[in-house]
């Protein structure tokens, strides 16, 4: 997915809750809610198993969403039929979503 559809979603969450986003991406009506939706999640389990090392245990009702940004990946080149035997191009766009979340003690 292009990285200009996915910003749309990322602008929305970025500086709420945790809770706040997960409720924002359900609702959704975006396709790219999902991607950003496995991306939070993973951030979030990345936050747990982090505390867990340390000693800590955190609670996932005072995590934010601190930084979340959207970069461009590769495109990929296809060609597509076109009229009187022509090849048209074509351009899937693919991107790579950063999502970070922190306590809001931090």
């Amino acid at each position: 997915m292009s990285a200009r559809k996915v910003r749309l979603v990322v602008d929305q969450i970025r500086g709420k809750t945790v809770n706040e986003a997960y409720a924002l991406l359900q609702f959704s009506k975006k396709s790219a809610a999902e991607p950003v939706g496995k991306t939070l999640r993973s951030a979030v389990a990345n936050a747990q198993v982090k505390s867990q090392d340390e000693g800590a245990m955190v609670d996932v009702d005072t995590l934010f969403v601190r930084e979340a940004y959207v970069d461009e990946g590769p495109t990929l080149q296809r060609w597509r039929a076109a009229a009187q035997g022509r090849a048209a191009p074509r351009r899937k766009r693919t991107s790579h979503i950063t999502v970070i979340v922190d306590t809001k003690e931090a």
